[in-house]
C-alpha cells in the first residue's frame, strides 16, 4: 500500500464535488478555508452550482472528468472532496483507475466519498483520508480537535494514537485486540458496494463504520448485508464511529442500536471498539484509510502504526 506524499505550505490542491452540489453561498467560504490551511485551492467545474444536474453536482461524465483530470495534473498535489451527499459510486465505471494508480495523490473526504476510498485503496493501492470537507464542516469555524486531526492527515505525521475528544472515552463492545489496515467508512456506501467490482474487501483489516440519518431498522438491514456477505467474519476487528440521528422509526417498537451491534457484529468473535468520534459529528477525528493500525478494545485504544 502506497502512502501518498503529504501536503506542504503552498501546495496546489484540487477541489472537486463527486457527489452533491455545493450551495453557492458556501463555495467562497470553503475556498477561503482551504487557503487558511496554507494551501492553494483549484476549484474544478463540479464545484460550481451552475454545473448542477438535479441532485448531483454535475453530470456523471463531468464529475468523473474532474476527478480524473485532478489526478492527471502534475501541478496538483492533492485532491479534496469539497462535500459529500449522493452520487460518488455513479462515477466509478467512468474512471480510469489504472491511470489514477500511476499518479497516487493525497485524497480526502468522507461520507458518500467512501465509494472512492474503497476503490482507490483496493484497486489503486494507496492510502486515502477520511476527513471533514471544506463546504460541509470547515467553511465556518470549527473546534480545534477537528482541525488538528485534519491537519495531521493532510500534513503528517500519521503515526500515533487516534484519540477522542476529552470526556468521550472509547468503549469495548467485544473484547480483544487486533492489527490490520484501516478500511470502511459510511455504512450505506459499503453495503451498496456488495456484488459490484468495487466491493469492500475487509479480509484481515480493521473495519470502521459510521452513518447518519438512518432509522435503526435501516442500520440493521445494512449491517445484516455485511454480516451475510461475511465481512465481520473476514475482518480482524470493528471500530464503530458516530451514528448521528440514527433513531427508531417507532420508539415504541424498536431495538436499540447497541442491541443491533451485539446481535449482528459481536457473534463473529472479533474485537469491537465503540464510540469513536468520527463521521457525521463535531468534533470529529480523521483517519488514514489503508494505513496499518492497532486496536485494543479492552484498553479503549486505537493507534496508527509507523510505515
Amino acid at each position: 500500500m502506497i502512502a501518498p506524499n503529504h501536503l506542504y505550505p503552498g501546495a496546489r490542491v484540487a477541489l472537486v464535488s463527486v457527489s452533491s452540489a455545493v450551495p453557492p453561498e458556501r463555495l467562497g467560504p470553503a475556498i477561503d478555508a482551504v487557503k487558511a490551511l496554507g494551501l492553494e485551492p483549484a476549484p474544478y467545474p463540479s464545484c460550481y452550482f451552475t454545473s448542477r444536474h438535479g441532485y448531483l453536482a454535475a453530470g456523471d461524465a463531468q464529475r468523473a472528468k474532474d476527478l480524473q483530470d485532478a489526478f492527471a495534473d502534475d501541478t496538483i498535489a492533492g485532491v479534496l472532496c469539497i462535500r459529500g451527499g449522493y452520487g460518488a459510486h455513479r462515477v466509478l465505471p467512468l474512471l480510469d483507475l489504472d491511470a489514477i494508480a500511476r499518479r497516487p495523490k493525497l485524497f480526502a473526504g468522507y461520507s458518500d466519498v467512501t465509494a472512492l476510498h474503497t476503490a482507490f485503496q483496493q484497486l489503486c493501492g494507496f492510502v486515502t483520508f477520511h476527513t471533514p470537507m471544506p463546504s460541509t464542516e470547515y467553511y465556518q469555524p470549527v473546534d480545534g480537535f477537528t482541525m488538528d486531526g485534519l491537519r495531521r492527515c493532510l500534513f503528517g505525521p500519521l503515526a500515533g494514537p487516534v484519540e477522542n475528544p476529552a470526556g468521550q472515552p472509547l468503549a469495548a463492545l467485544a473484547p480483544g485486540s487486533a492489527m490490520g489496515r484501516l478500511c470502511g467508512g459510511n455504512l450505506s456506501l459499503l453495503a451498496a458496494s456488495l456484488g459490484t467490482p468495487w466491493e469492500l474487501d475487509a479480509r484481515g483489516k480493521l473495519l470502521f463504520l459510521e452513518d447518519v440519518d438512518e432509522h435503526v431498522y435501516r442500520v440493521d438491514a445494512m449491517l445484516t448485508q455485511l454480516r451475510n456477505a461475511g465481512k465481520f467474519h473476514d475482518c480482524a476487528g470493528v471500530i464503530l464511529g458516530a451514528w448521528t440521528n440514527c433513531v427508531p422509526e417507532d420508539p415504541a417498537v424498536t431495538l436499540a442500536l447497541e442491541e443491533v451491534f451485539r446481535e449482528l457484529i459481536v457473534p463473529a468473535g472479533k474485537p469491537v471498539l465503540s464510540g469513536l468520534a468520527c463521521g457525521h459529528t463535531l468534533p470529529t477525528a480523521s483517519l488514514p484509510l489503508g494505513a496499518m493500525a492497532a486496536m485494543d478494545a479492552d484498553a479503549g485504544r486505537l493507534e496508527v502504526l509507523p510505515g
